[in-house]
């Protein structure tokens, strides 16, 4: 039998199991969406004044789909047959609450959605795909148009995946030899030339915004990028407004070969000078720019990134680095970022690198030709690792092949329940209850009032695990939800508690039992 068949979650003196799929290595616990048409995603959206505005509106069900929207502001439009919202955003900041609607043969859904109009982006943390761990320094141009493809063919963009982000290796890359990456890094004006495997970045991002995504680019505010390609050292101005024309809509700055123009011995106002230049010229400019720093937590950036324009910020070094000890690597990035929570919230995110299961290739040989091959994890482990992610509002990017997509990989990341937690419009990151050598907890306050706890094994064989709803700032009843499975399953009092397999999680969300008033 496997681990999850003996997981369960304990109510009161009664043990309730949970549901399993048995004679199966990996079991699919997410159940599959129902035939009504359904919205999902997040509650709340921040846009600024008078900018281009685009969103998709997630939905799952039977085709077709009509869709409505109340409240909608006139500077907006509702594609009533894809529910994909164009036009400008209005001039005036203010919250202007929309009623999204949604209705097939099957049944109709409707979901509060919050257009805030001001200075913040990234209300919620950013979701999507980057090409980094599936392609590394060898994109394309067609392999990120087949992303775009997969990501609504496969359903991610449904749930709310939405950034179809390019990494490293679009630019020329000075000193090669290989034909398509060579010549002249920037044209007479200045501007960057990407190679020819990016013809058109323009048409790029328009392919991808055709589909209600969006498209994210990256680049180094050194003269390098990290596979060797030009960086943004000196142009910072110029590309940025290359990138606005181009009509991007994040952007990972990413430290690389910075290193060799700051001092040996940085302080953190010299960590800080790129990303304050990038993210005051992003600011500035007549679109929304998602800024992602990504120098791997030097100087406490999480201290000051928001200051800098800073959206999200990476808090460790690459998770695809991190080697595998007594647990998956996932874990001791997870633990490092945990720490850190009092410094997210809205508008600003803990980054502790992107999802990485399904199918990627290997670190250790991103200079190779390879065939991306499934991740070594067990299938508890990869279940704790989107369970962490959603407790720790991390954002939500994929970086596995979206072309070796299977049905276990997609019930992990399309989840609704599971991404609700991350999405919460409260934007709390999850704060560490308890830690141990095999024991992780996690708890989240969400907007509602609810709370969603996760339940960590970190030991090598099968735990009970138990929290004291005190220790969770929680009395009385409390009905208890498993967010995996989707089922209610009863209501606990005084603790929670929980069989849990090696590695494994049981991840559930508390709503009080109390009438509201």
């Amino acid at each position: 039998m496997n681990h999850f068949c003996r997981t369960a979650l304990f109510l009161a003196a009664i043990s309730v199991p949970l549901i399993c799929t048995a004679n199966d290595a990996r079991p699919i616990l997410t159940p599959k969406p129902p035939a009504a048409a359904k919205i999902n995603g997040p509650t709340i959206y921040g846009a600024r004044p008078g900018h281009p505005f685009l969103y998709r509106i997630p939905r799952t069900g039977v085709r077709p789909i009509q869709f409505a929207a109340q409240g909608l502001p006139s500077s907006l439009n509702l594609d009533t047959a894809t529910g994909i919202i164009t036009g400008t955003t209005p001039d005036k900041p203010g919250i202007y609450p929309v009623t999204l609607l949604a209705s097939n043969a099957s049944g109709k859904s409707s979901r509060l959605f919050r257009i805030v109009v001001g200075d913040t982006l990234a209300l919620t943390p950013p979701m999507g795909w980057n090409t980094w761990y599936s392609d590394y320094g060898n994109p394309s141009a067609e392999k990120v148009r087949q992303a775009a493809d997969a990501m609504i063919s496969s359903g991610m963009a449904d749930f709310g995946y939405q950034y179809v982000n390019v990494d490293d290796g679009w630019p020329m890359k000075p000193g090669s030899t290989v034909p398509d990456l060579s010549g002249a890094p920037r044209d007479p004006q200045g501007v960057i030339r990407p190679n020819d495997r990016f013809k058109d970045m323009a048409a790029l991002a328009a392919y991808i915004h055709a589909k209600g995504l969006k498209a994210g680019l990256y680049s180094s505010p050194g003269p390098l990028n990290c596979a060797g390609y030009t960086g943004s050292y000196q142009h910072e101005e110029i590309d940025a407004k290359t990138f606005a024309s181009w009509k991007f809509d994040f952007l990972k700055y990413d430290w690389c070969s910075y290193g060799t123009i700051a001092p040996k011995n940085p302080t953190v106002a010299d960590y800080r000078k790129p990303y304050d230049l990038m993210g005051g010229l992003l600011k500035n400019l007549d679109r929304d720019i998602v800024l992602n720093l990504c120098q791997y937590g030097m100087g406490d950036v999480w201290t000051w990134a928001p200051d800098s324009g800073g959206h999200s910020w990476r808090t460790t070094g690459d998770l695809g680095d991190e080697k595998r000890k007594r647990l998956p690597g996932f874990y001791y990035i997870a633990l490092a970022n945990a720490s850190h929570a009092s410094y997210a919230g809205p508008g600003h995110w803990n980054d502790p690198d992107y999802i990485l299961i399904g199918a990627i290739d290997d670190p250790a040989k991103y200079d190779q030709a390879q065939t991306p091959a499934l991740v070594s994890l067990t299938a508890d482990e990869q279940y704790s690792y989107m369970s962490m992610w959603a407790l720790m509002a991390s954002p939500l990017f994929f970086g596995g092949d979206m072309g070796a997509l299977d049905d276990f990989t997609l019930g992990i990341l399309n989840n609704s329940e599971v991404i609700d937690v991350d999405q919460d419009a409260l934007g709390w990151q999850g704060r560490v209850v308890r830690q141990s050598s095999d024991e992780f907890i996690l708890e989240k306050p969400l907007e509602d009032g609810s709370i969603a706890v996760g339940l960590f094994n970190l030991s090598e064989g099968p735990l009970k695990m138990r929290v004291n709803l005190t220790d969770l700032g929680l009395d009385g009843s409390w009905k208890v939800r498993d967010l995996w499975r989707q089922k209610e399953i009863g209501s606990v009092s005084g603790s929670l508690s929980s069989d849990v397999a090696p590695h494994g999680v049981a991840f559930a969300r508390l709503t009080s039992t109390r009438k509201s008033r």
